[in-house]
């Protein structure tokens, strides 16, 4: 199974998992040109994604999927919630309402030879989720925008062998920075986006012998720098009650704008 960041940020967002007979993306938060190229480098083209779950209906995670939905005629998996109120968005264009598929949290379902199990999250969204996806034995999960996380999301997160976790911003670079005060509580609130120190920490809580590699991403551009994510992150693990340091995962950064080398699992 092959998990890749095509783009990951505040400006948006697109994630491929798949195996070697199922292709699937998990948002399409860029443009359908930027889509189809960032595919072309997975040596893959929009005619062979056999779904596009999608976590939420903000835009930076739907604003390309009216175009590459129509183009491919690709089946649309998201909750009630999400469905009703992407067709609310005015960027989605006319979509045939024969490809939107509802799916419930906690309620598996399989496309080809994937297993899909959507995940509660906390955000102000309608009705938002995370993505499990399972080929076999091996798991993968897609996570971001989450304000906080509980129990329930460690233990949907666990036995993982590789994540695309959100370390949306640096808490003392958003309270300085140029955002409006209340733009900034909602960012910091339980409806908002994981800080670095916060992904660090349910990270801690998380970690197993047979995890493989973590995606850091979901960055914003303005409260957040790669190098601040990834060492924060670090810090977090290492001095956190668990047996691990970080040296003994592979970590990387997701980028913004390009595709992040493929994580094999």
């Amino acid at each position: 199974m092959r998990l890749c960041s095509i783009a990951s940020g505040s400006s948006g967002n697109c994630i491929y998992v798949g195996s070697e007979a199922a292709h699937l993306l998990v948002d399409v938060g860029i443009s359908g040109k930027k889509t189809e190229a960032g595919l072309k480098e997975l040596e893959l083209s929009g005619r062979d994604i056999d779904g596009i779950l999608i976590t939420h209906e903000h835009a930076d995670h739907i604003q390309g999927l009216g175009v590459i939905a129509r183009k491919y005629e690709i089946p649309i998996y998201a909750t009630a919630g999400t469905i009703e109120a992407m067709k609310d968005y005015g960027g989605l264009g006319n979509v045939d309402p024969a490809l939107f598929h509802e799916v419930q949290e906690d309620r598996k379902f399989i496309i080809k030879d994937l297993t899909i199990n959507p995940m509660r999250i906390s955000h102000d969204a309608a009705q938002p989720v995370g993505y499990r996806i399972a080929y076999g034995s091996r798991r993968v999960a897609v996570c971001t925008d989450l304000g906080i996380y509980n129990d329930y999301t460690v233990e949907c997160l666990k036995g993982m062998d590789a994540l695309l976790l959100e370390a949306n911003h640096d808490v003392n670079m958003l309270q300085v920075g140029p955002y409006p005060y209340y733009l900034k509580q909602r960012i910091l609130g339980e409806r908002g986006h994981l800080s670095n120190e916060n992904t660090g920490r349910l990270l801690c809580r998380i970690l197993h012998d047979g995890l493989k590699a973590v995606l850091l991403g979901h960055l914003s551009k303005e409260n957040n720098l790669p190098e601040l994510a990834y060492e924060s992150v670090r810090m977090e693990i290492n001095m956190g009650d668990n047996p691990y340091k970080a040296g003994d995962f592979d970590i990387r950064v997701a980028r913004r704008s390009e595709v992040t080398p493929a994580v094999l699992v």
